[in-house]
């Protein structure tokens, strides 16, 4: 009989027990006809059943057939408790779910690979400096003359790649009035053919279209804009676009899949780095990341060594250009920063490197969860052996070995985890976007691809399986060792079986108070870093960035913010170069009286008069701007500028040396205005240097301005309700201007404490589901020990024994593990600093509040969990008990 025969028979019971039976049944009938004794025949025969049973296992596998029995038994057995199957699985579910979430999130930013050839051998340039606070920081962005150099140099053994970072630009396939928004990145012409990336439609980029400065406006689209802009349209090709002062023509389309090389930004056009007509013969102008795909047989340190002495050289010509009187240290540093290789095969972005450790730290959170909720259905399937003894003492009994018993205990476990894993998988479908959403603000989303392929579903069955494992094989042990004769006479030891739920419940009382800990920390982080003082009114106030076409004079952006004035609403307005907590900044080398610079350069930021009025920044000493005022002539500076390089004086009359158009000039201090945050929340209130808007060129002319931020404060709480109307004042008033981004101040403010807000709310989530876990953990321990012992406890309480001594009796043990579970979850809280102290703000693990918290939260839950075990153990009738012994 062939194999296939044998699988089929599986499926046919019924049928294949009919055949058996008519062919014994022909057997005898032959006896019979051949003149035995119909009972001698019988008899001679045997027994009916157990030749029934030797043929079946010859007709069909007896291990599989084995296994479909376990599983109809181990279906009917979740059935039969619903409730208690029904807890399991949403539990699972749950911690499931969060970790499949976890990995998908992981994955896409993380670990997923390029779309492109051989992605393992792709990497990228970085190289160590100091942060603007003297910090250790990694830098990985350089100047294209440089570029041009490194790739002549490393040609043999490996083919360089200049890819800028994807930016979101202004572009219209019409008029100005239908602007849009798109995410470009400049390539050189060698991204497309090195990367192995071939067309969807029309060609792509070449070396060709990379040679000469704005000689071949092209531009090749993803797939993905494509289909979102143009709905696959093959006509797309040859159509132009219009993006500032140039006319781009769209050439092709990349492949399906390929959304740029910048994680988290799905982007829309590549161009020619050609096209950046202003900083590719820039020296000091370092604005994209250096790639390179390795020569077979090439070894990473071979190409960074002979990169490292390259960009040295580099590096020491372009000092020689610098001002006079920069500081030597920081010469050093430039010159010499150590230059790595680091792997490129997942793509490299920003939101990788700030939210690295975060997602790590987010996964270590959810697989304690997990942990604790098969800690939870662990004790749960041992109470459940427990009550099954009898019912496995007498599977031994007829001749079940040790490891069917396993494997019908393992299967029943694996079936919750089945059940669970779906109803995990949905929520991970839901919920990974919806974490998404909260990485970025709304204008600046990031875009990941989260797809359901074979990576999630071979993770999601490698954790059902450990899954299986983690909660499933102790319970299937202990039924497996059952001693028939004990437990048929009542007699298995109960306290083997309790020691291991206590200890799985100092276990999970362990994983909940690291996870509660880290919760208190991350929440605690961002109550601390969002309630830092800004130094300005933060409500009702839009910032609107605008654009002009050229360079246009400072009275012309003076006239836009008069008729922002008198729009009804509209309470004051300003301009400056960019607003406050925008993440851009400027700084610049000053001189006080000596001819060295300041090693900390403070910032400055160009702005017009009654700008600090409608910020709500109060002036100290001085004035404010008028509209005669001029940079570099005078300036404003604040409290933190005053202190550093004027011992706290008022530093109004004063003047300090500032450097433009690589001239050094001396800038009157006309005020003295409160401290107000530039740049983000973490670092302190740090020198600020106001400047007036209009300023002058090296030639003495008044300097036009084809970009800035007009900032306007509302009268009404709701500063958005205007958006629309000063987005169409602005171009009513001068045609040459018009607004490309409107945002409320407050979420500039609020972009700052994205990551620290979604740890937190994530944390505080999986706090409280361990939380939850941990007590109905807790909770049915207490009720299976007490059940265990009503014996016990109703022949003390007939002995006279009290309820304070009987609930002591019962608590104790307990207890003393959630003093075990706690310890270690001390410890391990402790000696988790060092991985997320840089996620930290104002909060130290070693706070005594930090630590103090989660025990007594765990323990409050602990007592509230335990109550009704206790007060049902104190209720025990001790006659009702020992009758019914």
């Amino acid at each position: 009989m062939s194999i296939w025969s044998r699988f089929a028979n599986i499926f046919r019971g019924d049928r294949v027990n009919r055949e058996l039976d008519e062919e014994m049944q022909s057997h005898i009938d032959e006896a019979i006809a051949n003149g035995r004794d119909p009972d001698e025949a019988r008899r001679t025969f045997g027994s009916t059943l157990r030749a029934r049973e030797y043929s079946r296992d010859v007709k069909l596998p007896v291990w599989f057939d084995a296994l479909r029995a376990d599983i109809l038994f181990g279906w009917r057995q979740l059935v039969k408790n619903k409730v208690t199957a029904g807890a399991a699985v949403l539990s699972l579910g749950l911690a499931i779910g969060a970790c499949t979430s976890a990995f998908r999130l992981i994955d896409a930013v993380l670990l997923r690979p390029l779309p492109v050839n051989d992605p393992e051998r792709l990497y990228f340039l970085t190289y160590q400096m100091t942060d603007g606070h003297s910090k250790p920081d990694t830098g990985d962005s350089f100047e294209y003359p440089l570029f041009r150099e490194l790739r002549d140099v490393a040609k043999d053994q490996a083919a360089l790649m200049a890819i800028s970072y994807s930016g979101k630009i202004d572009l219209t396939y019409g008029s100005d009035l239908d602007m849009e928004k798109a995410y470009r990145q400049y390539v050189s012409g060698s991204v497309f053919p090195v990367l192995g990336i071939t067309p969807a439609a029309g060609r792509l980029l070449s070396p060709n279209d990379d040679v000469k400065p704005g000689a071949h406006p092209y531009a090749v689209i993803s797939y993905d804009y494509w289909t979102r802009r143009f709905g696959r349209d093959p006509k797309v090709m040859g159509r132009k676009f219009r993006a500032g002062n140039d006319s781009i023509e769209i050439v092709g389309v990349s492949r399906e899949g390929f959304t740029g090389t910048e994680t988290g930004t799905m982007t829309d056009i590549f161009m020619p780095t050609m096209m950046n007509s202003k900083a590719i013969s820039n020296s000091n102008w370092s604005w994209f990341r250096i790639w390179l795909r390795l020569m077979p047989g090439t070894r990473p340190e071979q190409v960074r060594e002979k990169l490292s002495a390259a960009i040295t050289h580099f590096r020491r010509e372009a000092v020689k250009t610098w001002p006079p009187g920069a500081p030597k240290e920081r010469l050093e540093q430039y010159v010499n920063a150590p230059l790595s290789l680091e792997g490129a095969a997942a793509g490299v972005s920003g939101m990788q490197k700030d939210y690295r450790r975060s997602l790590v730290i987010l996964g270590v959170v959810v697989a304690l969860v997990l942990l604790i909720a098969c800690a939870n259905v662990a004790n749960l399937m041992t109470a459940q052996a427990a009550s099954r003894s009898r019912e496995m003492a007498l599977r031994v009994s007829i001749g079940a070995g040790q490891f069917r018993l396993l494997q019908l205990v393992l299967v029943e476990s694996a079936l919750l985890a089945l059940a669970a894993s779906v109803f995990g998988s949905l929520f991970a479908w839901w919920s990974a976007p919806l974490v998404v959403r909260m990485i970025n603000p709304p204008d600046n989303p990031a875009r990941l691809l989260l797809p359901a392929d074979w990576r999630v579903l071979a993770f999601s069955v490698t954790l059902a399986i450990l899954v299986t494992a983690l909660f499933g094989i102790a319970p299937a042990v202990r039924a497996s060792t059952v001693k028939p004769m004990s437990a048929l006479k009542g007699g298995d030891d109960p306290h083997a079986r309790r020691r291991l739920m206590h200890g799985l419940i100092a276990a999970q009382v362990a994983f909940c108070f690291i996870v509660h800990f880290i919760a208190g920390l991350f929440v605690a982080t961002f109550d601390r870093l969002s309630s830092q003082p800004t130094g300005f009114a933060v409500d009702r106030v839009l910032t609107l960035e605008t654009v002009a076409r050229g360079e246009q004079p400072v009275a012309y952006w003076e006239q836009i913010i008069q008729k922002l004035k008198t729009v009804k609403g509209v309470d004051s307005a300003a301009v400056c170069s960019w607003a406050l907590m925008s993440g851009n900044g400027w700084r610049s080398n000053i001189w006080i009286t000596a001819d060295t610079p300041q090693t900390d350069n403070p910032y400055f930021l160009a702005v017009s008069s009654g700008w600090l009025d409608t910020m709500r920044i109060p002036l100290l000493g001085g004035r404010d701007f008028v509209t005669n005022d001029i940079y570099p002539e005078v300036a404003i500076v604040n409290e933190a500028f005053a202190k550093r390089y004027f011992d706290g004086q008022n530093p109004v009359g004063k003047s300090f040396a500032t450097e433009t158009d690589k001239k050094r000039v001396r800038t009157q201090i006309i005020g003295y205005a409160h401290d107000a945050r530039y740049q983000n929340m973490r670092e302190p209130i740090r020198p600020t240097v106001y400047v007036p808007f209009n300023s002058i060129t090296d030639k003495g002319g008044l300097r036009n301005k084809d970009w800035g931020t007009i900032v306007v404060r509302t009268a009404g709480e709701n500063p958005s309700s205007l958006a629309s109307i000063l987005r169409q004042e602005v171009p009513s008033t001068r045609s040459e201007f018009r607004v490309s981004n409107i945002r409320t101040q407050k979420e500039l403010v609020q972009q700052h404490t994205i990551r620290e807000r979604l740890l937190a709310m994530l944390s505080l989530f999986f706090a409280i589901v361990a939380l939850v876990l941990a007590a109905i953990g807790l909770y049915g321990v207490m009720t299976y020990s007490v059940l265990q012992r009503q014996r016990e406890i109703g022949i003390r309480m007939a002995l006279g024994a009290q309820a304070r001594d009987v609930a002591s009796r019962v608590m104790t043990q307990v207890f003393g593990m959630l003093l075990l579970g706690a310890s270690l979850g001390l410890v391990g809280g402790v000696a988790s600093e060092r991985y997320i102290q840089s996620l930290l703000y104002g909060v130290k693990t070693t706070d005594l509040t930090m630590l103090a918290l989660p025990a007594l939260t765990i323990f409050t839950a602990a007592l509230v969990a335990a109550l009704p075990p206790v007060l049902h153990a104190v209720r025990i009738d001790p006659a009702v008990t020992l009758r019914a012994e």
